[in-house]
């Protein structure tokens, strides 16, 4: 299906608040210049989605720039206006086959990017962060290369599972879930802060002080009930975006 320019403009509120979530991961230095993806699902079964538009640094975004697409479209690709090809194998990928994965962010933030290359990409449970993620991360260790529509295809096959909301790739970076903007930024913030407090532990040379395993999942479970914190982020974010770059809301 080919989605006109009229549709292209709609979701006002979930494109102002892509792009705020754009405009804050460069801000952070948590982007790569013009690669990487976030989207967000727009219809009841996932399968349309805003994206950014092919090439754009995360620090121009604006929410009319937004690309919309529908994952069952053989077209997407052939269009003047086509998103990149590895956005559309990633992305296109996990909209098709995972529903309850509303946003998917994927970036090569340094810190998680660094937990990637590990030969062991486990997130030990050192402190409320890392407890953060026990048992709630998938960790790809079959990078096959550039997340084109095969590779994009055998990542989205790992994340059927709704409670695995992160994937650590293996030689590549991370890949969060959520069930919003807010929820999957603030996920994906906190998880860089977890993978910057482990490897900056590992630093340290000194033996690590594991949390048990009953309290991480204690802690995790606390944390994902806690409540507001995602959609006061993404507000207060958006508050100061607003008063020092507005555009990105045009």
């Amino acid at each position: 299906m080919s989605l006109d320019a009229a549709s292209n403009m709609s979701h006002w509120q979930d494109r102002t608040d892509l792009a705020a979530a754009f405009r804050w991961t460069a801000r952070l230095n948590m982007h790569e210049a013009v690669a990487n993806h976030f989207s967000l699902a727009v219809n009841e079964d996932g399968t349309q989605f805003l994206i950014n538009p092919n090439q754009a640094h995360f620090a121009r975004i604006r929410a009319s720039d937004l690309l919309l697409l529908d994952a069952n479209d053989p077209d997407a690709l052939n269009r003047p206006d086509a998103p990149d090809p590895t956005a559309w194998g990633l992305h296109g990928s996990i909209h098709r086959r995972c529903p309850h994965a509303r946003c998917v962010m994927h970036a090569h933030s340094i810190f998680a990017t660094v937990l990637a290359s590990l030969a062991d990409s486990t997130l030990p449970p050192i402190d409320q962060n890392t407890a953060t993620f026990y048992n709630r991360v998938v960790i790809d260790e079959s990078f096959g290369g550039l997340a084109f529509e095969d590779e994009g295809e055998r990542c989205a096959a790992m994340l059927t599972d709704p409670s695995k909301k992160v994937m650590v790739m293996g030689n590549h970076g991370v890949l969060v879930l959520g069930d919003s903007v807010g929820d999957a930024f603030n996920r994906l913030y906190y998880f860089e802060r977890a993978a910057e407090t482990y490897i900056r532990a590992l630093q340290t040379g000194q033996p690590l002080r594991l949390i048990p395993q009953e309290i991480a999942e204690k802690t995790a479970r606390e944390l994902e009930d806690y409540p507001g914190q995602a959609k006061a982020h993404l507000c207060a974010i958006r508050q100061i975006l607003d008063s020092y770059a507005p555009d990105y809301a045009t």
